[in-house]
């Protein structure tokens, strides 16, 4: 007989909106087999004091290539997470034929921050099609449970080689797309997802592979995923072809769910209008998710690789071009006034100065810490010449700033967090690993949005972190505290839960740096499937041999 596990004397909040109850969880052989008062079992985890809670699922990450080098998925195991969903805005790693493994990993270095030196070395390539990937990552294993979707870009670089990223595809390539995009979800992806964002640009500075799709392409493709009954379509950004009101539209049409990333304040107000869009697509029926975030869209970037400002295209070109090339644009008069030019044309986000603040500086030091409005002040020039004088002074160019692009008016967020048909989403877990670390949005949405402004409760919390995921996906025996579902589960101090600190560390292959929050506040115990994976916030050695995370199939509904 396989041994009992009891989480004893904790307040359960079961994932469903009911109110929290006090009782034990008994766990036996993958599965909650009991809920009740005075549970036996052969080893007791003390939960007094703590909510005991489904394990909370992070549906917007870029784990497709993490999950080979580092089984735990950190930092979202600390925070409360036992299953993600990969493949995001369309950039899978398959299917990719052997060919084009560099220019996948180049394509992720611009677009996700990721090294591809690192890439080299901790991705195994022992796959070429979609099913294979799913089969590898089974093989390695992993801690966490894992999904992913089959992305747009890779697939249009595998049927459409170097014309995936310069002209619409052909009937004939659009039907080998929609049969690979099928086959890929009745082998278990998550479903399909593409990208039409403006900040995604390939490693030529030029629009990604999937931003050079037609309508004709992406309703094909969305009809092949939602032909077998299962999986999501995700979609970020809009096209010209498919605005924001039409996604509702095309959902109506295709009927399988649509996640849309993502919802988020803006200073223009845009975001009120588009939720007017969302209530009157949801009035209509429509099952469309945008994605919202409880956390401001902030970028710590150096000025050698400027996402946020490559929104510009004067900034984009510069994307391919050395060093050398981006030193002299940068001390080019002209160059400057183009950018201007461009930005009061409405050509890129226009930067919003007074989020930006220096990071990191050899030749400033002194100034590390401080806004760049104010520098630009005492110095009496406008904070972009500025930003460049400054970064000319450095030998490599690699001075690091900080900008926020959307989502720090409180208010707003407060309003989208509470929007009916919204999810939560855009962590973007494993991506931006340099720049950014939204992993702990978890942790964040229950200290911050839970206990401090009380914009959610407990239960409305926990439910958008499980069930409304499982729900949306199709985990049928996920998101909740329930005899006979699957025993992932998150034990936590609801007075003390939060973020925890940010740290910059070098644990990644090939020796490379990223950004992680291993450290959060109040977050106690973590099973995946039983097997306790996090102890006293500590990861458990024998977890990392078993390896309990399982690939997360979506099940097939009606909706």
């Amino acid at each position: 007989m396989s041994k009992i596990t009891v989480i004893r004397g904790g307040t359960i909040i079961d994932g469903t909106l009911a109110p929290g109850f006090e009782a034990d969880v008994a766990i036996q052989d993958g599965l909650i087999t009991a809920i009740g008062h005075d549970l036996i079992g052969d080893i007791v985890i003390d939960a007094t004091g703590c909510v005991v809670a489904p394990g909370f699922i992070d549906i917007h990450t870029h784990y497709d290539a993490q999950v080979f080098w580092d089984a735990a998925l950190t930092p979202s195991c600390f925070h409360g997470v036992t299953t993600v969903v990969a493949g995001n805005c369309g950039f899978s790693i398959a299917p990719t034929r052997p060919g084009d493994h560099d220019l996948i990993a180049d394509t992720l270095e611009q677009v996700e921050d990721m090294d591809p030196a690192t890439l080299g070395a901790g991705i195994p390539w022992d796959f070429e099609t979609f099913p294979e990937y799913l089969d590898s990552v089974e093989r390695h294993g992993m801690l966490l449970n894992f999904a992913a979707y089959i992305g747009h870009t890779p697939l249009r670089i595998y049927v459409m080689g170097p014309d995936a990223s310069a002209r619409a595809a052909t009937k004939t390539e659009i039907d080998t797309m929609a049969t690979l995009v099928h086959d890929a979800v009745e082998a278990g992806a998550a479903g399909f997802a593409t990208s039409f964002a403006g900040t995604h640009l390939g490693a030529d500075g030029k629009p990604i592979a999937s931003r050079w799709a037609d309508i004709d392409e992406i309703k094909a493709l969305c009809h092949a995923s939602a032909s077998t009954g299962k999986g999501v379509i995700g979609i970020n950004g809009t096209m010209k072809e498919l605005k924001f009101r039409e996604i509702y539209d095309l959902q109506l049409e295709i009927g399988a769910p649509i996640t849309f990333t993502a919802l988020l304040t803006i200073a223009d107000g845009t975001h009120l209008k588009m939720l007017e869009m969302h209530q009157e697509g949801r009035a209509k029926g429509a099952d469309v998710w945008p994605q919202v975030s409880c956390r401001p869209l902030s970028f710590s970037f150096t000025m050698v690789e400027p996402f946020p400002l490559n929104t510009s295209p004067i900034f984009a070109a510069l994307i391919p071009q050395s060093l050398d090339e981006r030193r002299a644009a940068y001390s080019d008069p002209a160059w400057r006034r183009s950018v201007r030019d461009g930005w009061s044309n409405g050509q890129g986000l226009l930067p919003r100065w007074e989020t930006y603040r220096m990071m990191e500086s050899s030749a400033h030091p002194d100034l590390v810490g401080e806004q760049i409005p104010a520098i630009a002040l005492r110095a009496g020039v406008d904070p972009f010449d500025l930003l460049l004088d400054l970064t000319l002074d450095e030998p490599d160019l690699r001075m690091r700033v900080q900008g926020t692009l959307a989502n720090d008016d409180e208010a707003g967020v407060s309003q989208l967090l509470q929007a009916e048909g919204c999810t939560i989403g855009l962590s973007d877990a494993g991506a931006h690993v340099g720049q950014l670390c939204d992993a702990p949005q978890a942790t964040d949405l229950l200290g911050k949005w839970v206990r401090e402004t009380g914009v959610l409760t407990l239960e409305q919390a926990i439910n958008k972190l499980t069930k409304v995921q499982a729900d949306l996906f199709g985990f049928d025996d996920r998101g909740e505290i329930r005899v006979g579902a699957a025993a992932d589960v998150v034990v936590f101090d609801p007075a003390t839960v939060a973020p925890g600190p940010t740290r910059r560390v070098r644990d990644f292959p090939a020796d490379a740096e990223r950004l992680t929050a291993d450290q959060p506040v109040g977050m106690k115990h973590l099973l995946v499937n039983g097997t306790p994976v996090i102890c006293d916030g500590e990861l458990v050695a024998e977890a990392m041999h078993s390896r309990p995370g399982v690939l997360v199939r979506s099940t097939a509904r009606q909706r």
